[in-house]
Formats: structure tokens, sequence, C-alpha cells
């Protein structure tokens, strides 16, 4: 099903260590609208949605794994020479003493990740519908972490991580329609 290239999606550059930053950036690895919880939702969702859209999910789905290893490459790259003053400082300090400096599916809060996060109706109209509500606030929250960084090359790869939103978004409007225009054909007398 998948051919995996030993190489990220974007390249992924980081200019110095920052905690900071990598704190933010645990909200896209494992927050509500993050990149497990996407990829998460779509491959579940693809089981309940007509063949005329199957695909997209399944596509969008492996993406978002792709935009996960994307998110903890940054984020590791941010902690790696880090001392647990810096962490400390960052907020990361409950973190650290948890995990050191290995990646955790966790919000920029510190909670846990939970299925919970994942919508799944079994309408397709209702699913797709909540597919680009998630896109949307992906994409805010990259805008909002490029908004405080001053990290241009980390800049570069969540400019890159925001605009795969904005067309994960696109996609399932256009999947809204086809849906939609199917429902039409069947309901006409």
């Amino acid at each position: 099903m998948w051919i995996y290239e030993k190489k990220l999606q974007y390249p992924v550059k980081v200019s110095t260590c920052n905690p900071r930053l990598a704190r933010y950036l645990v909200e896209q690895y494992g927050g509500a609208d993050g990149e497990l919880a996407a990829a998460l939702r779509y491959l579940n969702q693809r089981y309940t949605i007509p063949d005329k859209v199957v695909g997209l999910l399944t596509d969008i789905g492996t993406e978002e794994f792709a935009h996960l290893e994307m998110i903890a490459t940054m984020i590791y790259k941010l902690t790696k020479d880090a001392t647990p003053e810096q962490m400390r400082d960052a907020g990361l300090d409950a973190h650290y003493a948890n995990h050191d400096s290995a990646l955790f599916y966790h919000n920029a809060a510190g909670a846990p990740f939970t299925v919970a996060y994942i919508a799944a109706k079994g309408d397709p109209i209702a699913d797709l519908y909540e597919d680009i509500a998630a896109e949307e606030k992906a994409r805010a929250t990259y805008q909002w972490i490029i908004n405080m960084s001053d990290d241009p090359d980390l800049n570069d790869g969540l400019s890159f991580l925001r605009e795969r939103e904005i067309v994960h978004s696109q996609r399932f409007r256009e999947a809204v329609e086809i849906l939609k225009e199917e429902s039409n054909k069947k309901t006409v007398f």
C-alpha cells in the first residue's frame, strides 16, 4: 500500500536550539487538531465513505503521517541540545521529567493524546465537514506558530505544512460537492 522513502516530504531545518518553539509545535504532534489526530481520523473514516472519495481520505491520511514525521523532526532538532534548565524555562519541565528528550503524544498544554479527538459520525457529509474544520484549525495553528517564531529555517517547513492544510481543505470541499451531486442524482424522480 505504501512506498516509504527514507526522507522527509519536505526538508526540515532549524536554526538554533529553541525548546520554547518545540513546546508550541507539540500541539501539532499530539493535539486535537494535530497531525496524528488527522491521520487517524481520515484513515478511520474511509471505511464508511462512498467509493468515489475513499481514495482521497487514504491519500490525505497517509500524507498526515508524513507531516507527523516532519513535526517530530522539528521538535527533536529544537530540543536535542537543550539543557534541563532550558526545558524548564520553556515550560517543558514536566515533559522532561517524564520523557527526557523523547517525543510523547500530548498537546502544548501537556494533556495526553486521546482518541476522543478523532471524529467519525458515519455520515459522509458530516465527516467531510469535520475534516474541513480540522484542516482549517491546523492551518490556523501553523500560522500562529509562525507568528511566534523567529527562526526562518523552521518557518519554511511550517509554511509548507500550512499550505498543505489549505490544499487538504480544498480537496475535502470538492469531495463534499461530489457527494452532494451524487445525492441529488439519486433523489431526482
